[in-house]
C-alpha cells in the first residue's frame, strides 16, 4: 500500500470516528469543525500543507474544546442542584447557547466560552473591549441575543456570563456594557456569587429549559 493511500485511509477513518460524537458540551463546534475538515483537508494536514479550511476548523475545534473545558468544571454544580445544560439550540434561528446555567433558586444565567490567545491581554479601552490592540467589543454581539432570547423564552430575568479560556485579564475580571466576563477557571465562583446577588422569579425554570432549548443539531 502506497504512502498516500494509507494518508487517504487514515484522514477518512479519522472522520468517520469523530463523525459519530453524540450530543454535549462543544458538539456543534466539533461538529462544524468536522464538516470543514473532510478526507482531503485532512490528508493536506498529513501532508503539512495548510489550507484556509483547516485554519477554519482549528478555531471551530478550540472553541469545541474549551466548551467541553468549561463543561468539566461546571460538572460540580449538578450536585449543587443546579440545571446545567450544555450546547442547546434556540426556538428559532441557528445559534446555540454554550452553557444555560439555573441555580437551584431559579437564577439563569446564559455562559458563553471564549478561547482565545493567551498572548494578549483583555483589557477596556476608551469604551472598547480589547484583546491585545484588537477591538473584540463585536464578538459579544451574539451572547447579547442569545441572553435576550432566553430571558423571553423562559419569561424571567437572564444574566450573561463569559468563561474566559485563555487571555490574562489584569483587572481579575471585568464587566462591560452588562456582560460580566471571568476567567474560565473561576466559572464556579462567578455563578454562586451571582446566585447570591440575585433573586430569581416566578416558578423554578429547571423543566422548561429543558425541553425549549433542545440539543443544538447543526445543519
Amino acid at each position: 500500500m502506497t504512502l498516500a493511500l494509507v494518508l487517504v485511509v487514515a484522514a477518512a477513518v479519522a472522520w468517520y470516528l469523530q463523525a459519530r460524537r453524540g450530543p454535549g458540551a462543544g458538539a456543534s463546534a466539533a461538529a462544524e469543525a468536522r464538516r470543514l475538515r473532510s478526507p482531503l483537508v485532512r490528508l493536506a494536514d498529513l501532508m503539512g500543507v495548510e489550507t484556509a479550511r483547516g485554519r477554519r476548523a482549528d478555531q471551530w475545534t478550540a472553541g469545541a474544546v474549551g466548551e467541553r473545558t468549561t463543561a468539566a468544571r461546571l460538572a460540580p454544580l449538578t450536585r449543587e442542584g443546579w440545571t446545567v445544560l450544555h450546547d442547546r439550540a434556540l426556538p428559532t434561528g441557528r445559534a446555540n447557547l454554550d452553557h444555560l446555567l439555573i441555580s437551584p433558586a431559579g437564577v439563569v444565567v446564559v455562559g458563553d466560552t471564549k478561547r482565545w490567545s493567551a498572548r494578549y491581554p483583555l483589557t477596556v479601552r476608551n469604551g472598547r473591549l480589547m484583546h491585545g490592540d484588537h477591538d473584540v467589543t463585536d464578538r459579544l454581539r451574539g451572547l447579547r441575543h442569545e441572553t435576550r432570547t432566553v430571558a423571553k423564552t423562559l419569561d424571567c430575568p437572564a444574566i450573561p456570563l463569559v468563561f474566559m479560556d485563555g487571555p490574562p485579564i489584569p483587572a481579575g475580571q471585568l464587566l462591560f456594557d452588562g456582560i460580566r466576563i471571568v476567567p474560565a477557571d473561576q466559572a464556579i465562583t462567578a455563578l454562586r456569587a451571582i446566585a447570591r446577588r440575585h433573586r430569581a422569579r416566578g416558578a423554578h425554570p429547571g423543566r422548561r429549559a429543558a425541553a425549549l432549548f433542545p440539543p443544538y443539531r447543526r445543519t
